[in-house]
């Protein structure tokens, strides 16, 4: 487990040195970032809860999100120690964060939150982080499973997962066309 070094979480040990930074990472729009990205890495997507954490994975080629986690959130330090992990374990090559923008394009208080977990995660790693628009995704994602008559409990459960792989998905696939229109 790592452990706090000066204030600092020391990486080093379990998510390799790569991932404890000097400088804080980048922390873009999804589509600025994209300047910054090895041709091929799986990218990770978080939807921050108040609560929890959903986590997504991509594939290498980025192509297509899967569900990997929901982390039961704890304290910044514990929570962003369990995220660099699954981005070491996949050689994730950025994080892709939703960014819970209000209706009518406004930032609210949860959209400042994420912005300042952003900052705080950047600290830790040299990984890019993506800001993606978020908008609706917890509601799409409801909806498809109360159509496929998901128990109101287990929905509470795999929720924000489900909602990850949504805001990774929506990336993967702008970044497919920001690819193709170059």
């Amino acid at each position: 487990m790592p452990g706090l070094r000066g204030g600092r979480l020391n990486m080093a040990a379990d998510a390799g040195a790569c991932y404890l930074s000097a400088m804080p990472a980048l922390i873009l729009p999804l589509i600025e970032v994209m300047a910054y990205l090895p041709v091929r890495g799986a990218l990770i997507g978080l939807d921050l809860g108040t609560k929890t954490i959903g986590v997504a994975s991509s594939d290498p080629d980025r192509r297509l999100a899967t569900g990997v986690e929901t982390i039961a959130r704890k304290n910044f330090s514990t929570d962003a120690a369990r995220l660099l992990v699954l981005a070491a374990e996949r050689q994730a090559a950025a994080f892709v964060l939703g960014l819970p923008v209000n209706m009518d394009g406004t930032e609210g208080p949860r959209a400042q939150s994420t912005r300042a977990f952003a900052r705080n995660l950047a600290r830790l790693t040299q990984l890019p982080i993506a800001l993606w628009d978020e908008r609706l995704s917890t509601a799409a994602v409801e909806r498809e499973l109360i159509a496929a008559n998901v128990t109101r409990a287990r929905r509470a459960k795999v929720i924000d997962q489900h909602a990850a792989v949504f805001i990774l998905q929506g990336a993967l696939d702008r970044l497919a066309r920001g690819v193709m229109s170059h």
